[in-house]
């Protein structure tokens, strides 16, 4: 089975926000509005697919097409380790991230769907079968919600099943007192039984997360997730060290040496490898070994559900899945066939590969033009 081609193309749609009135743009915050497809098709005829988000979406698109394929272009799909080691050596010598990191998610990704189903396993299945189900929490808090809309839209994720739920934090006027008082409306309607996550998606100063996190202790946060400007780890450990909330990062690191760094500078209390930017299924597996030489799990953030309860559901400390509302709905959308937690909890499909099938109705509609 060799690599015979790589087609890309950029996507955006819009989304319905539970509660509001109008669909939002793209499929999350602001900046989210566009999307990489990514087809990879082998001389047998199998095609495997991917996606990665919004960075730099032209940029990834031309590096698969203009890079990418005349280096791999017939080696064998299988072959992961060789694939990465000849990307490395002649696309990314320097081991930068950013474009090289996310057009390497999609090729992978694509990959190991095309091995499953060749070997008629789940991409799961292949990683390990660590389990057949995996438990998710909701992203549920967009900043478009004032205070009683978010308590409510809270209250709606409860009652469609889920336990676990996530907010975004560090983009309110307000600053982080406002966030304060949105993560106490809350804990509020919800009671102590569930999960509260928050993410300030890097955007506090050390200082910043430090107030938030001494305002919400009491709230018993299952983790505050990426809180600092970029990632900074030697930051994030001083941090960890002077709250009881457990840290969690690593979504949108592009390569190993970057985990590793949150690792053992113990910034972290659980590791968040992401398939869909850290490199794929190839590089994220690395992670979590890593990951569990230290005894941390990992958790998927960053979004991409369908893609990473693979990992979660694979890998022997994979824990949770982000159901984020969003990019969920973009899944909905072009896989019409995927799974939907029942009660928090995803069965990982046993068809073969990323056991997804593509609506292609949909993939034209959303295509934005001249990609």
């Amino acid at each position: 089975m060799k690599i015979k081609d790589i087609r890309a193309s950029i996507h955006t749609t819009s989304i319905a926000v539970p509660l509001l009135t109008d669909r939002v743009s793209g499929y999350g915050r602001a900046e989210q509005q566009e999307f990489v497809f990514c087809e990879v098709e082998t001389d047998e005829g199998l095609t495997g697919v991917a996606i990665t988000g919004h960075f730099l979406t032209r940029a990834v698109v031309a590096a698969l097409q203009e890079h990418f394929l005349p280096a791999v272009q017939d080696m064998d799909v299988r072959d992961v380790e060789a694939i990465h080691w000849r990307v490395g050596r002649k696309l990314n010598p320097r081991a930068m991230t950013g474009v090289v990191s996310s057009a390497l998610s999609l090729l992978d990704i694509a990959l190991w769907d095309i091995h499953g189903q060749a070997a008629g396993r789940s991409v799961a299945g292949l990683l390990g079968n660590a389990r057949t189900e995996v438990d998710s929490y909701v992203t549920f808090g967009f900043p478009q919600y004032d205070r009683e809309q978010l308590a409510a839209a809270a209250r709606l994720q409860v009652d469609n099943g889920f336990t676990a739920l996530k907010l975004i934090v560090a983009v309110d006027k307000g600053g982080w007192r406002e966030d304060v008082a949105r993560i106490r409306a809350v804990r509020e309607e919800v009671g102590e039984g569930i999960d509260i996550m928050v993410d300030a998606n890097y955007l506090f100063t050390p200082v910043q997360a430090r107030y938030l996190c001494r305002a919400i202790e009491d709230y018993g946060i299952t983790w505050f997730e990426e809180p600092l400007h970029q990632n900074d780890a030697r930051a994030m450990a001083e941090l960890r060290a002077h709250t009881s909330i457990p840290i969690a990062a690593g979504q949108m690191e592009g390569h190993r040496w970057r985990l590793r760094e949150l690792v053992e500078r113990q910034a972290v209390d659980i590791l968040q490898p992401n398939v869909c930017y850290c490199g794929g299924y190839t590089e994220a597996r690395k992670a979590a070994h890593l990951a569990q030489v230290y005894n941390l799990p990992i958790a998927n953030g960053g979004g991409w559900p369908l893609f990473n309860m693979h990992t979660m559901a694979g890998l022997m400390n994979g824990w949770l899945v982000e159901w984020h509302l969003g990019m969920v709905q973009v899944g909905e959308l072009l896989f019409p066939d995927a799974p939907d937690p029942v009660n928090g909890r995803i069965v990982i499909p046993d068809r073969p590969g990323l056991g997804l099938v593509v609506d292609r109705d949909a993939l034209r509609e959303t295509r934005v033009a001249g990609t």
